[in-house]
């Protein structure tokens, strides 16, 4: 049997399937792919399959499906193709894997991540929304499971680098943990008159200025629902009350979050904004290996600034608050309206403003009762997603 760690990567052709692959390929030596998934970038997916050979490729549909066998059997490739939900699910359980690269993005990802978990897998996790969705389920299936869970988004892994090393074994006993502080770029309109919002473009939104990421995510950022969903996320990983999560802008995304401790400490992971580095570290933890990312060079920074966030600017950051402190349903529900959102603006079909204004209908109009069940989760979500349609309708009529 190999020694090399077989890894699974859910979402393989976005911006973080590449960069997992990208690190890969560097150690040839440590891992193996064995999954690779996409939804419909087919030609891309073919790319990855014809050089790292996986034994199971998965894609969304069948025709879809049918193209990459076709690409692959061209080129002799026999790595077996399957598409679908519940083809997700067997990537993780079916692929030999003992890694899980969590990357699909969106509610799409919930039940081939909650699969890993259940399973025991080491998730590398990069979707965050599993956590926003179903926080205590999917903690909960983790310890059962008996897995390793590695968070890759960059604020959370290096919140993970600057805890103490057993923090994880008793984080109800905190340790000395005051405080967590995410920061946050601030985006493409951090400086935007506010009156100059409402003629935003989808295309101004997606233009980070420090992160190359897929549109779905730039647009999260510009809002900043990303941070949002990135508290509740830390509210699961680390178990500080949200009180205790604090959210800061830092233009320069070079410090990409501290610890504040008891005894006035605050240790900060610093690095370039470059997703190889999280990705590098949840892959090869608990050692540290060569990214292929630039050092930093601490003598050419000329200022590392420091503010808290107007949440008149970004009022999805207040209602993710507003979600986490409910909690139950609640982050589900604002999950799932705020896909909605975001899908209807990179259509051209809502204004940016109204992302907001969508999400903070659809979160007051929905109770938010407890999430006893997965089959409560996906009830909620898909309630959430007609009612978010049904407030864009009527913004439009």
């Amino acid at each position: 049997m190999s020694s090399k760690q077989r890894v699974a990567i859910l979402g393989s052709t976005g911006s973080i399937g590449t960069n997992t692959l990208e690190v890969i390929r560097a150690h040839p030596e440590r891992f193996e792919v064995v999954a690779l998934t996409a939804a419909k970038q087919v030609e891309r997916l073919a790319e990855q399959c014809i050089e790292f050979k996986p034994r199971l490729a998965v894609v969304g549909d069948a025709a879809s499906a049918k193209k990459l066998s076709e690409l692959l059997l061209a080129k002799q490739i026999s790595t077996t193709v399957l598409y679908g939900s519940e083809a997700l699910i067997s990537a993780v359980l079916e692929s030999d894997c003992d890694t899980v690269m969590a990357a699909i993005v969106g509610a799409a990802g919930l039940l081939p991540t909650l699969a890993a978990a259940k399973a025991g897998k080491r998730v590398l996790l990069a979707n965050k929304e599993a956590l926003v969705m179903s926080g205590k389920l999917f903690m909960d299936a983790m310890r059962e499971g008996g897995g390793a869970l590695l968070p890759i988004d960059s604020e959370h892994n290096a919140i993970f680098q600057c805890l103490p090393v057993h923090f994880s074994k008793s984080p109800s006993l905190h340790h000395g943990v005051e405080e967590l502080w995410l920061t946050a770029s601030g985006g493409p309109f951090r400086n935007t008159p506010l009156s100059e919002l409402g003629q935003a473009t989808p295309e101004q939104a997606c233009a980070h200025p420090n992160w190359v990421m897929g549109k779905k995510i730039s647009v999260d950022s510009a809002t900043m629902m990303n941070k949002g969903l990135e508290v509740i996320e830390a509210y699961w990983l680390f178990g500080l009350p949200i009180e205790k999560i604090q959210v800061l802008i830092h233009p320069q995304s070079v410090v990409h979050s501290m610890v504040r401790y008891c005894d006035g400490s605050v240790i900060a992971q610093m690095g370039q904004p470059d997703m190889r580095t999280p990705i590098a570290y949840g892959l090869a933890w608990p050692d540290r290996i060569v990214a292929g990312v630039e050092p930093l060079s601490l003598t050419q920074l000329t200022a590392l600034n420091f503010t808290e966030p107007d949440l008149l600017r970004f009022p999805c950051l207040s209602l993710a608050f507003q979600a986490g402190k409910q909690g139950g349903l609640a982050p589900a529900v604002l999950n799932a309206a705020n896909e909605i959102a975001v899908a209807a603006f990179l259509d051209n079909a809502l204004g940016y403003v109204q992302i907001s204004e969508v999400v903070e209908r659809v979160l007051n109009g929905i109770e938010p009762t407890v999430a006893s069940s997965l089959e409560d989760i996906l009830e909620a979500d898909a309630k959430a997603r007609t009612m978010a349609i049904d407030v864009i309708q009527h913004l439009h009529s």
